[in-house]
């Protein structure tokens, strides 16, 4: 980014997370799905479930991060929409504002929204129980991996917000990302499933991401699931830059 594009990413960053802080249900909406799932496992399924790892609020909680990641980036698609729909984008075009700016604001205040969602998941997962070995190095890996994935999955949003002809279309891309953590090792050891299901669980992103925080929470050496992990989020994170800004390109052209 140039000194000019940095500029006027902070001010129409500062623009949106106003926004958010007028209306914090955002964030609050954001949480209560994944500390819902988090209750309902922990304390309802959480004993029938042998994972032979200790606590089950200490194998699970990488997987309800995820979610609650899933969860938060469908308002980046429904605002950056209504931004659309609303004319603001080609008020911005009169002005000599950099265009990328408009874009990079959306995720950065989706960065911050979801972080602050993520805080509060962990909160409470730690009155539940949840304990970590990590030192900081290893938290500075599981902030990284979870910054990491919001980026990406946040210009997967984007590309929803910039195709979407209808509010509910917007959002309803984040509905499978939910649900993938379910076939993941998220919930339960992958070896527990199917043949053609436990191929899928160990050759989608969200096992190889899961299973590299859950080393990092315990203090475990990571192997090479981390390696797996970085490159799906840098790929994933790459394609949906390339694509989000060439439909941009083609909206504001």
């Amino acid at each position: 980014m140039t000194a000019h594009t940095i500029r006027d990413t902070a001010v129409l960053t500062s623009r949106s997370l106003r926004h958010i802080l007028r209306s914090p249900d955002t964030i609050i909406t954001t949480a209560v799905t994944p500390i819902a799932l988090m209750l309902l496992f922990v304390y309802v399924f959480g004993g029938a479930i042998n994972t032979g790892k200790g606590s089950y609020i200490d194998y699970m909680l990488p997987g309800i991060l995820l979610i609650t990641i899933a969860s938060g980036i469908a308002y980046t698609a429904y605002r950056l929409f209504l931004d659309m729909q609303g004319g603001i984008f080609e008020r911005f075009q009169s002005l000599p504002i950099a265009r990328s700016g408009v874009l990079w604001a959306h995720v950065l205040t989706s960065l911050v929204s979801i972080l602050v969602s993520l805080a509060v998941v962990i909160g409470v997962a730690l009155l539940m129980g949840f304990r970590t070995g990590a030192g900081f190095g290893a938290w500075l890996g599981v902030i990284g991996m979870l910054v990491l994935f919001t980026v990406a999955l946040t210009w997967l949003a984007v590309i929803a917000g910039l195709s979407a002809k209808t509010v509910d279309g917007a959002s309803a891309f984040s509905y499978p990302l939910i649900f993938l953590p379910f076939i993941s090792s998220a919930f339960v050891p992958t070896e527990s499933m199917p043949g053609p299901v436990q191929w899928f669980a160990e050759n989608q992103p969200v096992t190889s991401i899961v299973d590299s925080m859950r080393a990092l929470f315990a203090g475990e050496p990571v192997g090479s699931d981390i390696w797996v992990a970085m490159a799906w989020l840098v790929g994933i994170l790459i394609v949906a830059y390339v694509i989000s800004m060439s439909i941009y390109r083609k909206k504001i052209s």
